[in-house]
């Protein structure tokens, strides 16, 4: 059974958080962001303010899996893990 958009939101929030909270995380989680933001960004249900978020959240995953310090990357991106986690919360 696929996840709702209310649990793909939540489990995106969840692993920004970690990232955000641990300052590191691994490639699969990096894929896992991609995948929730590709499956939200066609759904209809999600608000339009979130996708826009979400575009920069698909630019984050990409950028950390092809990054050579994924650590340094999700630490260079705390400030903005805090604000996207709020914006989609504000949304969803």
């Amino acid at each position: 059974m696929p996840l709702s958009h209310e649990h793909q939101v939540s489990l995106l929030k969840d692993i920004l958080n970690n990232h955000q909270s641990d300052c590191c995380g691994s490639v699969s989680e990096c894929e896992q962001v991609e995948r929730l933001v590709k499956s939200l960004m066609v759904n209809m249900d999600v608000h339009q303010n979130v996708k826009n978020v979400l575009e920069e959240i698909y630019r984050y995953s990409q950028d950390g899996i092809n990054s050579g310090d994924l650590d340094e990357h999700i630490t260079s991106h705390k400030g903005q893990l805090t604000q996207w986690v709020d914006d989609i919360g504000e949304y969803s």
